[in-house]
């Protein structure tokens, strides 16, 4: 079985990594030298020469980021690394909690402490560039120790009453600790919009005037009511531009990136918040997180059957079996089955996008306007105008925004 389990998981990681770089190599060759007719109105020829320089850089970045990581797995794997972890937390506490935490919390800081030099090289050197940065050396070490502690925190909640209820109760242990993975998932919007996101970012209320009255006439005409309209100064960090729509109930509200409120007209800003409400009315954040739910529950079943075998463990070189081990181990175990519902998440995530133009386009009639919101959008952020089919059926959320414009047409 050991032999059957190494084959699985190696056939993954190689299996993956050759099909996300022939993805990408094909997405930078499908790059069109003219500039689409759709979208001469918002780019010219050096903005549109930007955007291809900016994709294959990120491209090529992706590729070498992409090889070394597939590298450092194998050897971690191969040498044993993960039984050295396991052996010393053990040494540490008998407390299979506190073993359990202190292992993830050694392999957090080591996998934070190797990714950090790219993290550093893509936001200061990249994304510089090409204009897009503005971060600073201190607000990223503030928003590098804020999410220390925000994972933490998170990470300890969550994680312990799993190892408990696992380590306590044995083949009932995955349904009950399914059930607490389903109340976080409820609770963390609430959680990121009154806590989470402010660590990071501030909210300022939408000031009253011609734009705050038309984001309330149309959500009146929708029936939909917001709690919130807030600016969020997404431009400290960066000159990207978005918007987004989270919550349930009471706590439902639009943040609108500053650098969204300088670039486009009233009714584009609309339309941007009539495509978010669409996914509301159409239901998709509610069966977004039913799904995530499914899955998890599959991935938890599936894993209470194996989690006694020791022959996952020996692929790894750890000796002991344990619930926490044996959560990591699994989840590269589990890859083939998370990329084929990878796969069927984007295709319904891309459906539900145009699902969400549609509606934005029926309750605002001025497909004008998300039209050029989209374009303007496309154009800001540098987005690439003719991605490779394969790239956009692997891992596209949102359609290529040519075929977004061609369905509002």
């Amino acid at each position: 079985m050991e032999q059957t389990f190494y084959i699985i998981i190696m056939s993954a990681l190689i299996g993956e990594y050759l099909l996300s770089t022939t993805s990408s190599i094909l997405n930078m060759r499908n790059i069109s030298p003219n500039i689409p007719d759709e979208f001469k109105d918002v780019y010219d020829e050096e903005k549109y020469k930007k955007s291809q320089d900016y994709l294959k850089i990120n491209t090529r970045f992706g590729l070498g980021t992409g090889a070394f990581g597939l590298i450092l797995i194998m050897g971690v794997i191969h040498t044993g690394f993960f039984g050295y972890v396991d052996e010393w937390v053990q040494l540490q506490t008998g407390n299979f909690i506190l073993q359990g935490l202190l292992f993830f919390l050694l392999l957090f800081i080591a996998k934070d402490i190797i990714s950090l030099p790219f993290t550093i090289y893509s936001t200061f050197v990249i994304e510089e560039r090409f204009g897009f940065n503005r971060t600073t050396v201190k607000i990223f070490v503030t928003d590098l120790f804020k999410g220390y502690a925000l994972t933490l925190v998170l990470g300890s909640i969550i994680l312990s009453p799993i190892l408990y209820f696992f380590e306590t109760y044995q083949t009932n242990g995955w349904w009950i600790a399914w059930s607490i993975m389903t109340v976080f998932m409820i609770a963390i919007q609430p959680l990121f919009v009154h806590i989470i996101s402010p660590m990071f970012n501030t909210f300022t209320p939408l000031e009253d005037g011609p734009l705050r009255n038309a984001i309330d006439a149309f959500s009146e005409k929708v029936q939909f009511p917001i709690a919130r309209i807030d600016v969020m100064d997404g431009s400290k960090r960066s000159s990207h531009s978005n918007a987004y729509f989270t919550g349930f109930g009471k706590s439902k509200r639009v943040a609108l990136y500053d650098t969204l409120m300088d670039d486009h007209s009233e009714n584009e800003i609309v339309s941007i918040v009539a495509h978010e409400v669409g996914h509301y009315k159409k239901k998709h954040i509610i069966k977004g997180t039913i799904l995530g739910i499914l899955e998890t529950g599959l991935m938890l079943f599936i894993f209470n059957l194996i989690k006694g075998d020791q022959a996952l463990y020996s692929v790894f070189g750890v000796e002991n079996i344990s619930i926490y081990a044996g959560l990591l181990f699994f989840g590269m175990l589990y890859a083939p089955v998370s990329l084929v519902l990878s796969i069927f998440t984007t295709a319904l995530s891309r459906k539900n996008e145009f699902e969400a133009d549609a509606f934005a386009k029926e309750n605002t009639q001025n497909p004008e306007a998300l039209i050029a919101m989209l374009k303007g959008l496309a154009a800001r952020n540098l987005s690439h105008l003719t991605p490779h089919p394969l790239t956009v059926f692997l891992s596209y959320s949102h359609p290529p925004v040519s075929q977004r414009i061609e369905a509002i047409k």
